[in-house]
């Protein structure tokens, strides 16, 4: 992290009106970090959803995000009929419920009911709550293959991570600021700040997961090759650490049992509970220890 941040100070030395604002962190104190305007990320989208947990503002806000809904009904288990949109939201909701009783972070859901969210919005919804941590939930299917089983982890590839960069400088060309500066008009150098943000963010989501593996793996069933790598848009804000888990296999008859059953969701939601607890208690060491 040092690397970028004494990247992103040297870079915005050099290029003309991206000095650092009033009161902008100094570098190496604190994530880089994209804020872009309210009114324009806001415009045309549904209400910011409610959060729950830990009370003040200095507690870290996670978003949970249930894949699919509405006419989006994800995967259909062959098993029982279940669809993906509807073991989304309950897994969501178990881990949200777990998150605000243990208090020490700041939880919301990106919908908490059976609704449609354009899957850049799920993110979004995220970057404008101030969030820190990201989490799509998902359940996977494997129609031609029963033996599939266990959750899978994924996070950004460094193909989207490169491609993302250059779409949102375009898209967010002098709307915003990143990292204490404002945006300018050079779309090369915004491109590049970007970009380093979004780097930074993929090596804290991969930590993440493999921090996820090592908490969940006594409560919750993996696959051996649990970690995987994907351009998935739900995965692409710039500035948030996210993963996008998928719970098991419906289409694997041991998966369906503990994803629908009250007791393997409490389990999954303990899983992410230690690794979000644990997570953060890293964080808050190594920024006390600069």
């Amino acid at each position: 992290m040092a690397f970028f941040a004494a990247l992103l100070s040297l870079l915005l030395s050099l290029t003309p009106g991206l000095a650092p604002s009033q009161g902008a962190p100094a570098p190496g104190t604190a994530n880089v970090t994209v804020v872009l305007d309210d009114a324009a990320a806001a415009e045309g989208r549904r209400a910011l959803p409610a959060v729950s947990g830990a009370r003040g503002s200095n507690r870290p806000i996670v978003v949970i995000d249930p894949g699919h809904g509405g006419h989006d009904p994800g995967a259909t288990s062959p098993i029982d009929g279940i669809r993906e949109k509807e073991v989304t939201l309950a897994i969501a909701r178990a881990i949200r419920d777990e998150l605000a009783r243990s208090g020490r972070v700041r939880v919301a859901l990106t919908r908490d009911d059976d609704s449609l969210i354009d899957l850049r919005e799920r993110y979004e919804i995220a970057r404008q709550l101030g969030a820190t941590l990201f989490i799509s939930i998902h359940a996977d299917a494997a129609p031609h293959n029963d033996d599939a089983q266990g959750a899978t982890i994924y996070t950004l590839s460094e193909i989207a991570s490169d491609r993302e960069a250059a779409l949102l400088a375009a898209r967010e060309n002098a709307a915003g600021v990143i990292g204490g500066a404002d945006l300018g008009a050079d779309l090369g150098v915004n491109r590049i700040l970007i970009d380093l943000a979004q780097r930074e963010s993929m090596v804290q989501s991969a930590q993440f997961a493999r921090l996820l593996q090592r908490e969940a793996s006594p409560l919750v069933p993996f696959r051996q090759d649990y970690h995987r790598f994907a351009s998935l848009i739900v995965l692409k804000a710039p500035d948030i650490p996210s993963i996008l888990f998928e719970a098991g296999y419906l289409t694997n008859a041991k998966d369906v049992a503990f994803i629908e059953s009250p007791e393997g969701r409490a389990r999954i939601a303990a899983g992410m509970r230690r690794a979000i607890e644990t997570h953060f208690a890293r964080r808050l060491t190594r920024l006390t220890e600069r």
